[in-house]
């Protein structure tokens, strides 16, 4: 994957830095006027926001204009998770008017490593704790390629229904999923988040569970339940019902449960044997078998007596909704051909494939920056300002190779993570002993 070009022109400009005492480095005076502002005339006016809007501007993308870093939360479109490229902003101690931007090189544990300006003084890379982060945003005309990921058609339609399924915002007392809004549970949004769910967090995160974007919702149905239920593989039909199934139930559950009414061995994994039979059943004979099979696990819920009729009501209208689909589209089967199969000709999961969304935590540029970062920067403005890379990734490096050569490490640092941005596509394999 290309870098997108206002991180490319991000890298051309690592190193620069303050020049102390009364001068100004001319490089840092034109991220002002690049941004939008011609007043400034001083490099002591922060400028973390004036880097970030001058590297957009030279990728011929307007930025906010502004120099304050929380400009850039309305700024754009919301992103769910971090990518490389993306604009991250963060809290900067209590004020709640301040912060700090920049861009995304990758993730580790508690931790985003970004490419930023004003960091230290300098253009840097950093790491800064994911509990600080306020947002992470990507230019509104580049929104399509985030979008596509998770709005193929019969994802979009299952997930409609589901929706409608599950309502608005419920803190059931006898609800064990607490308070949930729009099918997702306050533990499930705070995993998304990346954040800790606990008595201090517990209030702002209901908060913003209660305004949860679509963008966000339509991610984790995708990542939580349908991918990892091997939807993809079934027609629309059958997709409905099982997608439906694992957001309610489980994916597990769900996965032995279609099992069941295919009439095969019943161990949860999605594999040949229980391929073979969905695709060998008639649709609408196989979503009948599911639904009743659903019907009887639900009256054997503890908690039937309060919930069971919804949840009847629910599946019965999932299986009139599959129906039509089936009568409309003429669908028969209830696997797809391997040619419509969105994973190809091996409808499983695949385990050994690359993960797309993480395959930027492996490059030459984020491993380049890491070593700059852990041997020439953290080492020495850690401690001052509470920036520490995990055990694992100082690990990854190599307690010695850390302490035995700051500055060389830090030089083939810089140069790697300079060679990265022109080899951003080649993957740098670590191996740990």
């Amino acid at each position: 994957m290309e870098q997108p070009a206002w991180l490319q022109a991000a890298w051309a400009e690592l190193g620069v830095r303050e020049i102390p005492g009364d001068a100004n480095a001319p490089e840092i005076l034109r991220y002002f006027r690049d941004a939008g502002d011609d007043d400034i005339k001083t490099e002591t006016t922060p400028w973390c926001a004036a880097f970030v809007g001058a590297m957009l501007k030279r990728a011929s993308i307007s930025g906010t204009g502004s120099l304050l870093a929380r400009s850039y939360l309305d700024w754009g479109t919301a992103l769910n998770e971090a990518r490389l490229g993306a604009i991250a902003v963060f809290s900067r101690g209590d004020d709640p008017t301040t912060g700090h931007v920049g861009f995304v090189l990758g993730e580790a544990e508690n931790k985003l490593f970004l490419l930023g300006g004003n960091q230290n003084d300098a253009v840097t890379v950093a790491a800064f704790d994911k509990a600080r982060l306020l947002g992470l945003r990507w230019p509104k005309d580049q929104a399509e390629a985030v979008s596509a990921a998770v709005d193929d058609g019969i994802f979009s339609k299952a997930l409609a229904h589901v929706l409608e399924m599950e309502g608005g915002f419920t803190n059931d007392p006898y609800d064990p999923g607490g308070p949930t809004n729009k099918g997702v549970t306050l533990e499930v949004y705070a995993a998304f988040k990346g954040q800790t769910l606990d008595a201090g967090s517990r209030d702002r995160l209901i908060a913003e569970l209660k305004s949860i974007p679509d963008d966000a919702v339509a991610a984790i149905y995708r990542r939580r339940y349908f991918e990892p239920a091997d939807c993809p593989a079934f027609t629309a039909p059958l997709t409905l019902m099982h997608f439906d199934a694992a957001v309610n139930h489980g994916v597990g559950a769900a996965s032995r449960m279609l099992q069941q009414a295919a009439d095969v061995t019943v161990d949860g994994e999605i594999g040949p044997e229980t391929l073979g039979a969905v695709g060998a059943r008639n649709v609408l004979d196989l979503i009948e078998s599911y639904a009743e099979i659903r019907r009887a696990r639900y009256r054997a819920l503890p908690h039937f007596w309060r919930f069971g009729r919804g949840w009847l009501k629910r599946v019965d209208a999932t299986l009139a909704l599959g129906k039509s689909w089936a009568s409309a589209g003429g669908i028969t089967r209830g696997l797809l051909e391997p040619s419509q199969n969105a994973k190809g000709n091996t409808p499983m999961s695949d385990t050994t494939t690359t993960d797309p969304t993480k395959w930027w935590a492996q490059s030459r540029t984020l491993w380049g920056t890491l070593i700059t970062a852990a041997a020439t920067v953290l080492p020495l403005i850690g401690p001052v300002i509470g920036v520490s890379l995990p055990a694992d990734v100082i690990q990854t490096f190599g307690d010695q190779a850390i302490s035995a050569a700051q500055a060389i490490a830090g030089l083939v640092g810089t140069g790697l993570a300079i060679y990265g941005r022109f080899k951003a596509s080649t993957i740098l394999s670590l191996s740990k002993n």
